[in-house]
C-alpha cells in the first residue's frame, strides 16, 4: 500500500472488512435517493446542509468545465444528527451511517499503516485529528451522456481530494473512474471484491512529498448511469498539516485555511490551485 501510495497515489484493497451486505444496502439506498424527483432532491437542503445536493459545475463557464453528474455531499454530521424524516429518507440516512461508520474504521486503519510506513514508528496523529464527526460522504450519480467524445465532457472534471484518504465504492460492471501518472490516463478497472483508496493533498503534504495526490477524473459513459460512493477521511478544521521531515516542501497550514484558499481559487480561477500554494516560498498573486 505504501509503495502504490508513493508511486500511483491510488490502490485497491480487498479483505477490507466491509461486508457486502453493508455495501449492497447502501447502493440500493443511493439509487432510490437519486430516482427522487428533480424537487424532492433539491428539498434534501432542507433537512442537511445547504448545497448538499448538486448537479453539474455551478462555476462552470464553458461546456468543458461542465461535470455531466449529480450527487449528494453530506456531513457526516448531518448524518449521525438527522430525524424527523420521510420513510425514502430514514432508510438511506440509516444506510449511510452504517456504510460511513465501517469504512470509517477502515480509513484509521489505513491511514495509520502509511503513516507508520513513513514515519518508521506508529502515530496516533488521524486518531487525535480525524474523527468521524469532521469526514464526509458523497453520493454520485452519472446518467448517460449524450455528447460526443470530442466535447470532451467528463462525469467529474480532472481534479485532486482535498482530504488526508479517499475511499470509493463504485459500480462493479460500469467503469469511468480514471487517474493520471505521468501525463498518461489509466482506467482503473471495476472489481467488485474491492474498495479503492487514493492520497488526498493532505497526506501529500503531511508526508512531505512522499505520498502522491494525483489528479483522476470521470468519463462519461454514453449508454449506462454509474454510481459511486466516496468517503472523504478529513481533520477537524483547526488541524495543522505539517510535514515531519526537514527540509519541508509545504508549510505549516490548517485545514480550514487550505478549504478557504480551494474555495476563493475556484470562484476567481474556475479551478482549483492547491498545493502549490502552500510551497515554501510559495508566490501567487
Amino acid at each position: 500500500m505504501a509503495r502504490a501510495s508513493e508511486e500511483w497515489g491510488f490502490f485497491q484493497v480487498v479483505n477490507h472488512g466491509v461486508s457486502p451486505e453493508i455495501l449492497d444496502r447502501m447502493r440500493r439506498e443511493q439509487v432510490k435517493a437519486f430516482k427522487q424527483p428533480f424537487d424532492r432532491k433539491k428539498e434534501e437542503d432542507d433537512k442537511f446542509s445547504a448545497g448538499t445536493y448538486r448537479w453539474g459545475t455551478p462555476t462552470a463557464t464553458c461546456l468543458n468545465q461542465l461535470a455531466w453528474s449529480e450527487a449528494f455531499h453530506i456531513p457526516m454530521t448531518d448524518v449521525v444528527s438527522s430525524s424527523s424524516f420521510d420513510d425514502v429518507n430514514v432508510s438511506c440516512s440509516s444506510a449511510i451511517e452504517q456504510f460511513a461508520t465501517t469504512v470509517a474504521d477502515l480509513a484509521q486503519k489505513l491511514a495509520g499503516i502509511l503513516a507508520e510506513k513513513y514515519l518508521g514508528r506508529k502515530s496516533t496523529f488521524f486518531q487525535d485529528n480525524c474523527a468521524p464527526s469532521t469526514c464526509y460522504l458523497r453520493m454520485n450519480r452519472y446518467p448517460p451522456c449524450p455528447m460526443p467524445p470530442a466535447a470532451a465532457v467528463f462525469g467529474l472534471m480532472p481534479h485532486t481530494d482535498s482530504d488526508f484518504l479517499t475511499i470509493l465504492y463504485q459500480d462493479d460492471q460500469v467503469g469511468g473512474l480514471q487517474l493520471v501518472k505521468d501525463g498518461k490516463c489509466f482506467a482503473v478497472k471495476p472489481n467488485p471484491q474491492a474498495l479503492i483508496v487514493n492520497i488526498g493533498d493532505l497526506f501529500q503534504a503531511w508526508s512531505n512529498g512522499v505520498y502522491k495526490s494525483v489528479e483522476h477524473r470521470v468519463v462519461t459513459n454514453p449508454h449506462v448511469e454509474r454510481f459511486s460512493t466516496a468517503y472523504f477521511f478529513c481533520p477537524s478544521y483547526d488541524t495543522e498539516i505539517e510535514s515531519r521531515c526537514e527540509p519541508s516542501i509545504y508549510r505549516k497550514f490548517s485545514f480550514k485555511e487550505y478549504r478557504q484558499q480551494v474555495q476563493e481559487d475556484v470562484g476567481k480561477l474556475g479551478r482549483k490551485v492547491g498545493l502549490s500554494r502552500f510551497t515554501v516560498n510559495a508566490i501567487y498573486s
